[in-house]
């Protein structure tokens, strides 16, 4: 099955308490079609006492499976929570969005996009700063002697 396929095909279920293990949301999905595959990811952090990060991923044999568990279970109640089932979306590169640990501008095509600064715009910004900046930055100051004066 083709990644798009299987992503039209996989829902999304937030909201799940800690109590909720695969089995059983494979159980309560199980009356809506075949499932492949059930996935609660674990806690980024490994010291967490949490068994799952209170979401979870349902795959099912097929799409129109996925949408009737949409439709059916969004804003049920499973576990004492109200849960929410949605289409599950592709998932984000480790470099883009937030979290990313690369700026946004220094991201392929982005200054093309955005509009960059041209070479000349550069070179009077930095003929600009030359010609308003003096040589010694301490002339012209005047010095103010704190203190008692006496």
């Amino acid at each position: 099955m083709s990644d798009a396929a299987r992503l039209k095909s996989t829902v999304y279920v937030g909201g799940l308490e800690n109590a909720v293990t695969e089995k059983l949301l494979a159980d309560a999905f199980l009356p809506f079609g075949e499932i492949v595959d059930v996935t609660l990811p674990k806690p980024d952090l490994p010291s967490s006492k949490d068994p799952h990060r209170g979401f979870g991923y349902i795959e099912f044999e097929l799409e129109g499976d996925a949408k009737e568990a949409i439709d059916n279970m969004d804003q049920s109640e499973f576990f004492g929570r109200v849960i929410r089932v949605a289409a599950a979306k592709p998932q984000k590169d480790s470099n883009e969005g937030l979290g990313s640990k690369t700026a946004v501008w220094e991201t392929e095509g982005w200054i093309a996009k955005h509009g960059g600064v041209s070479a000349e715009e550069r070179l009077g910004t930095q003929q600009a700063q030359h010609a308003t900046t003096p040589e010694d930055a301490m002339t012209g100051l005047e010095i103010d002697v704190a203190g008692p004066h006496l």
